[in-house]
């Protein structure tokens, strides 16, 4: 059986229509033989997220991103994804928009609420979020400090624009004077000090003598006040040994009961007598202080005589 040209041409231009229908939507990741439905979120923005994206649940894959768009109005980007026909999602599941990897572009993460009376149909809406990621937590973590850098570099252009207004050109010219004069009673004094090394090193041999001349007066000095004070010294010295000797002396005697003070310090009984002795010499004053007509008589005609009573 023969096919006329006609019909062969037909055939082809059928076989090219469906295998370029299955490859756009396989390549926008569309399934065309399995069952699934199509639920759509808008975010503000969607940068790095691309066609065939993947739709995950807990990190598994459940679907792809199949379109991309502006929403009505231009209201935000609406993103058109599938999901299993049997994945019975609520509505109250939320699309969540995060970064795979530094360079590996965005997905999407569905987070499910699993209802089996508010199950979303096909086009349905879901809510959405935007999940920060690296890049845009750092840039969070560096923009504080950037901002504290640029205050502070803005603080010290303020410092040096008052300097710059504070000293004027008089006041520069003042400081510059105060530092040529300063310069200049530096440079005196350097000369005053090579001046006095001059002067030292040309009277080196005057200034050696007059300080040996200053160590032999010195010498000279402690030796007359050594010998002023030997002489006033040694009298009073041998004084004082003349004197120790008498008092050894006289202790000895007074060890051996020579002498009055001897005998009273060592013989106890005339110690005893003469204490006795100062004792009732104390009574008889004191008797004669209080009785002193016992003791003393007195007339003024005279004493009379036992014979002319």
């Amino acid at each position: 059986m023969k096919f006329s040209k006609e019909i062969k041409a037909a055939f082809f231009v059928i076989s090219s229509a469906v295998v370029l229908i299955f490859g756009y939507n396989y390549l926008k990741g569309t399934p065309v033989f399995s069952s699934e439905k199509v639920l759509y979120s808008v975010y503000d923005e969607v940068e790095g997220l691309s066609l065939g994206a993947n739709v995950t649940v807990n990190g598994m894959s459940i679907g792809k991103v199949v379109d991309i768009g502006f929403n009505e109005n231009f209201k935000g980007i609406k993103v058109s994804f599938t999901v299993p026909e049997n994945l019975n999602l609520s509505k109250k599941s939320k699309a969540v928009l995060y970064e795979v990897g530094v360079i590996g572009g965005k997905a999407i993460s569905v987070q499910p609420v699993f209802s089996n009376t508010s199950v979303v149909e096909n086009g349905d809406k879901l809510e959405s979020s935007i999940k920060p990621g690296l890049t845009e937590l750092i840039n969070q973590q560096i923009a504080p400090i950037q901002n504290k850098i640029e205050g502070i570099l803005t603080g010290v252009d303020s410092l040096f624009l008052g300097i710059n207004n504070v000293v004027n050109y008089e006041t520069q010219e003042n400081l510059k004077k105060s530092l040529e004069n300063f310069s200049i009673s530096i440079k005196n004094v350097n000369d005053l000090t090579d001046s006095m090394k001059e002067i030292i090193l040309q009277n080196k041999t005057t200034i050696n003598s007059s300080f040996s001349n200053i160590n032999k007066t010195s010498e000279n000095l402690i030796q007359i006040t050594d010998s002023i004070l030997l002489s006033q010294i040694k009298p009073m010295i041998n004084n004082f040994e003349l004197v120790g000797k008498k008092l050894n002396n006289t202790l000895e005697k007074i060890e051996n009961n020579q002498g009055t003070l001897g005998k009273l310090v060592n013989e106890e009984a005339l110690y005893n007598n003469l204490m006795n002795s100062s004792k009732e010499l104390e009574s008889l004053i004191k008797d004669l202080k209080s009785n002193p007509k016992k003791y003393v008589h007195f007339s003024i005609f005279g004493r009379k005589n036992n014979n002319d009573k």
